[in-house]
């Protein structure tokens, strides 16, 4: 089985697959002052609930934003199943090819995204927007299969945590669409805000990319925690897909592992 870890500014998941059939995933937070011991005894205790074995694992694949984790998290891979991961970053084989001015800045995560997007809805003649709604909003914007450029917005839940920790009255709240744009307290308020808020932004932008590219129409696929919530509420985007990041990484690994 493949093991696929994408480590985030919040979370890392991990994803198992047999062939190309997701069987389990799992999360877990992004704190760097774990172990690798840590890590991978709760992973190992995720594996067990799922019926999962350490001598299933024959591959393993990582795509990380938090370089600081990186050796703990490689460390838990060798230690813990005997394999060494397949780490996305330079000389790895993508089929991607990126044009912007710097790609070196290009986060793995925006990569893998780019890569699954493109596998799994592009079209070489036809241009493609993936959104990851994660810690921060990122914009994806593909011709074919070349990554042109794209936009990075603040996080859903990281504009709630600075709305809420630069106020002195307002809760946290559960993030989900209130009936009404015009709320009726605090709660619905800030819902309003923060979900219509968003929707707005993600169809201003998409707006502006159909017409610096001059289209009509554009396919948009949305991933990332809060984005099922956004993606209900605007028409631009064309489906949200949960599991995008972890079939980025298969798709990855498959052509960085022949034999």
């Amino acid at each position: 089985m493949l093991l696929a870890i994408d480590i985030g500014n919040t979370n890392i998941k991990y994803g198992l697959f047999k062939g190309s059939v997701l069987t389990a995933s799992f999360r877990v937070s992004s704190r760097i002052k774990r172990t690798a011991d840590e890590y991978g005894s709760v992973l190992i205790n995720l594996l067990a609930s799922a019926g999962v074995k350490q001598s299933d694992i024959t591959g393993i694949i990582i795509s990380s934003v938090i370089p600081s984790l990186n050796y703990t998290i490689c460390h838990m891979c060798e230690y813990f199943f005997n394999t060494k991961p397949i780490m996305i970053g330079r000389g790895i084989k993508t089929g991607l090819n990126i044009r912007v001015d710097h790609p070196k800045e290009v986060g793995a995560d925006r990569i893998v995204n780019s890569v699954a997007g493109f596998r799994k809805y592009g079209n070489p003649d036809e241009p493609l927007v993936i959104i990851d709604f994660g810690t921060a909003t990122t914009f994806n914007v593909l011709q074919g299969s070349t990554l042109i450029g794209g936009v990075i917005a603040p996080g859903i839940k990281t504009a709630l945590e600075s709305l809420v920790s630069g106020t002195a009255q307002l809760p946290m709240i559960e993030l989900r669409a209130p009936k009404s744009v015009i709320a009726k307290d605090t709660e619905s308020n800030m819902q309003a805000g923060i979900v219509f808020g968003f929707a707005g932004l993600v169809e201003k932008i998409v707006d502006k990319i159909k017409t610096e590219l001059g289209v009509s129409d554009i396919k948009v696929i949305a991933t990332g925690g809060m984005g099922e919530v956004i993606a209900k509420e605007v028409s631009v985007i064309t489906k949200f897909d949960r599991k995008l990041t972890l079939d980025g990484l298969r798709y990855i690994y498959e052509l960085n592992s022949e034999n």
